[in-house]
């Protein structure tokens, strides 16, 4: 998998606890080892998540190895960002973009 630096794994086992139930917002990214776009998007995912840890958590889950998560939220294409907000998705983006895009994505869902 391609593991963005300080952006946590999650897998089907862990994801309701990791992500439905954390107490910030989280960004999902559903990626795959396959996607060129996937490592596009790995240094942005880890610069979120290093400056905006106190308002948003970051996590990616491998699309293959997590295949429940992947199919129960409809994601067909990699890489496919989620936010989500109390447990439910607010927001759902597909392809890589960059940083400053991105951060308005979040700041709109937000």
């Amino acid at each position: 998998m391609i593991q963005a630096a300080g952006v946590a794994e999650v897998t089907d086992v862990t994801f309701a606890n990791e992500v439905l139930t954390a107490d910030l917002p989280v960004l999902v990214g559903f990626t795959a080892d396959w996607c060129p776009p996937c490592r596009q998007i790995a240094p942005v995912l880890s610069a979120i998540a290093a400056e905006e840890s106190d308002r948003i958590k970051v996590v990616q889950l491998d699309v293959n190895s997590s295949p429940a998560t992947t199919a129960a939220y409809g994601v067909l294409a990699m890489p496919t960002l989620m936010i989500f907000r109390a447990g439910e998705p607010v927001a759902s983006m597909v392809g890589a973009r960059p940083k400053r895009r991105l951060l308005q994505e979040i700041d709109d869902a937000l």
